[in-house]
């Protein structure tokens, strides 16, 4: 059998959100969907298939990726993390099914048959959240990770919502640091235990302050998951920073964590993000990573299509591990053709776009993009989870008062084009 790379070819597509995503996504990550997709072919005629989310992922395939895996045999080459998430991903998908077995069996001993699936949000106003929730729950979800932002009252976001939702539905909040320092955290991760739907913290403050993410950890009795690198594995496990880790990285990197990490008999979820081919690579590695024990994101929930041909199914929050050979998935390619796109830029910041934020004194701040009061938030420069804070979109209207306001925004000093 020649599993010599014969030929790679690259596709773009945009893949629509949901309406909920949609008009949310829209204030900081409308390039979420944008997609590379890999079509590798062997010399044998197997061919295998990944995803790259291009402005958002661990790694992308580059020109220069694609020329190194040409030629070689895909056995060898699928190893290398540098080739980018959607080539590595259709490399191990073409070996795994010219050997006819799944995914998973290259990887490791399984050690699941299915595997926790986490539904996903933006930070969202309560009525939004509230929707996400019930849906997630008709989809077989039981977890939920949600981004707990600043310019949204959290208490008043999870007053609302948990009413209606189970007991055994779980919710994990994301701050990304957003609580800025080890005094805010305190007083607010504790104020946050009140509902017993949380069930973790997810990087309250700057990961690289080991102190105070010590102290803040011995305030809580929810447990705290901090992503993998900063401070460094090892100096997270020494201190005893965090209860568990956040694994987001190519399929030798993410082993190797997840061995180390299981040594240290700590739990870990997968956030390999993408639609439902990315999320069906998480569950062969969730199959053989015995400490992948906390549900894996992968924000496959946000979009209109799956594009596979039968999606993902959830049940009890779980997922099964797929069978057949390769990722064991069929991708749509009617879909794909529906969806094709030519190669684009950056589609950032959105153009045109007015955010009001109001404060429970009364005072309006005025914004023209997410990274502008994301910017203010995260420097310091507003209060950290004021009560009756709230942030909306304000639709133009076509007026001269609205487009004034646009231009002002346009104007404030914390904008800051970030890098991919």
């Amino acid at each position: 059998m020649n599993l010599t790379v014969k030929n790679i070819e690259r596709t773009w597509v945009d893949v629509p959100y949901r309406p909920v995503p949609q008009r949310n996504m829209i204030r900081e990550l409308p390039h979420w969907t944008i997609f590379e997709l890999c079509l590798v072919t062997l010399e044998c005629g197997v061919r295998g298939v990944g995803e790259t989310m291009v402005f958002y992922t661990w790694g992308n395939t580059t020109d220069e990726s694609v020329q190194r895996a040409l030629g070689r045999i895909a056995s060898e080459v699928m190893w290398d993390d540098t080739l980018g998430a959607g080539l590595q991903m259709a490399l191990f998908d073409a070996v795994a099914k010219a050997m006819e077995v799944p995914l998973y069996q290259l990887l490791g001993n399984k050690v699941r048959d299915d595997a926790a699936l986490s539904w996903w949000s933006i930070d969202l106003p309560p009525e939004d959240w509230l929707e996400e929730c019930r849906e997630a729950l008709r989809q077989g979800y039981i977890s939920y990770k949600f981004k707990a932002r600043p310019w949204f009252d959290l208490d008043e976001q999870l007053r609302l919502v948990t009413p209606h939702v189970p007991q055994h539905f779980e919710i994990d909040l994301d701050f990304n640091t957003m609580l800025n320092d080890s005094a805010h955290g305190a007083r607010v991760l504790r104020a946050m235990e009140k509902y017993p739907h949380v069930k973790i913290y997810e990087s309250p403050i700057p990961q690289g302050d080991v102190p105070g993410n010590k102290y803040l950890r011995a305030q809580t009795n929810v447990p705290i998951a901090m992503h993998v690198g900063n401070p460094p594995l090892m100096t997270a496990l020494q201190e005893d920073v965090c209860d568990g880790f956040v694994v987001c990285c190519g399929v030798s990197q993410a082993l190797h964590e997840a061995h180390v990490i299981a040594q240290a008999n700590k739990v870990f979820w997968l956030q390999l993000v993408g639609t439902d081919l990315t999320a069906a690579l998480s569950l062969h590695l969730a199959a053989v990573c015995s400490h992948a024990r906390w549900p894996a994101v992968n924000c496959h929930n946000l979009y209109a299509h799956t594009l596979l041909k039968e999606p993902i199914r959830v049940q009890g929050g779980y997922a099964q591990i797929p069978e057949a050979p390769g990722l064991g998935v069929e991708l749509d390619w009617n879909a794909v053709e529906r969806f094709r796109i030519e190669p684009i830029a950056k589609p950032y910041p959105f153009p045109n776009l007015l955010m009001r934020l109001t404060w429970p004194s009364g005072n309006v701040d005025y914004y023209a993009h997410g990274l502008q009061y994301y910017d203010d938030f995260i420097g310091g420069r507003r209060p950290v989870f004021s009560p009756g804070v709230r942030l909306e979109i304000v639709p133009d209207d076509g007026s001269l008062e609205w487009r004034q306001r646009y231009a002002e925004a346009l104007k404030k000093p914390s904008w800051v084009m970030r890098p991919n």
